[in-house]
């Protein structure tokens, strides 16, 4: 097991991404602490953890609250004695409200940077110093390609996604010499529910259809399933990735072929 004795915390656990890479942390060993808001939902993932054997704690959390990462934070200390992975994957996506920037609402605006960059912010700042203390730790921010080019009207996810790519290098340059990685993943379209809402908007916006639109939006011909993403989040939290920090590992059919 690659993940054996190794305790994690997942952002956003309830479905999705989110979720397969509980899973699958869970089948290498990890024990785990979950939040969402659904509290339906994350006890469903607790139940499947267990089955594989491992511990599983369950936080709810509304991430839109900026007091959110104090509560994660006690909440995980107080069911587990130390943090080794930390995955910030909980977001707010672009198909929420999809409008022309000048056009945009200021509140999905600062909703979209509270969730996608504000919290990861915090939760890093109250839960990697015992990862310093204890020389080893990872993090996993969750990204995406509008980290790396622009979103047609999408300019808060784009933003708040480049802002987590500048997070997790600087970070990364800081934790250097500790024992800390940090790294992202950036997924290009997921079928998920919330990708699934953008995928209709845009594919309306162009006068196709879904099945269309998807067709041609990867060179695969096709988005990735949640469950494509876990094997990278697996390795980067392991012992083998130890010199790999600073990146943003592109997971997308090839629809973005550089880096």
């Amino acid at each position: 097991m690659l993940l054996k004795n190794r305790t994690a915390l997942i952002t956003g656990a309830s479905r999705g991404i989110g979720r397969e890479i509980a899973l699958a942390y869970a089948r290498e060993g990890a024990d785990l602490a979950v939040t969402a808001r659904s509290a339906e939902d994350l006890d469903s993932l607790k139940n499947e953890i267990e089955q594989a054997g491992r511990k599983c704690a369950v936080i709810l959390a509304d991430l839109s609250e900026k007091h959110s990462a104090k509560k994660i934070s006690d909440e995980f200390f107080g069911h587990f004695r130390h943090l080794d992975i930390l995955v910030n994957n909980a977001g707010v996506g672009s198909s929420i409200d999809p409008r022309p920037t000048l056009e945009f609402d200021d509140r999905i605006w600062d909703l979209t940077l509270m969730i996608n960059l504000t919290l990861p912010y915090l939760l890093c700042k109250a839960l990697i110093p015992q990862m310093v203390e204890r020389k080893f730790g990872r993090v996993i921010n969750i990204a995406s390609l509008a980290g790396k080019v622009g979103l047609l009207h999408g300019s808060a996810y784009a933003a708040s996604k480049h802002g987590l790519l500048g997070l997790t290098r600087t970070l990364a340059i800081e934790l250097a010499p500790t024992g800390v990685t940090v790294n992202a993943i950036c997924p290009g379209p997921v079928r998920t529910a919330t990708n699934e809402k953008r995928i209709q908007y845009d594919a309306r916006r162009l006068g196709k259809s879904v099945e269309q639109y998807e067709a041609g939006m990867t060179p695969m011909g096709r988005r990735l399933e949640p469950a494509e993403l876990a094997p990278l989040a697996v390795f980067l939290a392991t012992e083998q990735a130890s010199v790999i920090t600073g990146q943003a590992w592109n997971v997308d059919c090839g629809a973005l072929m550089t880096g």
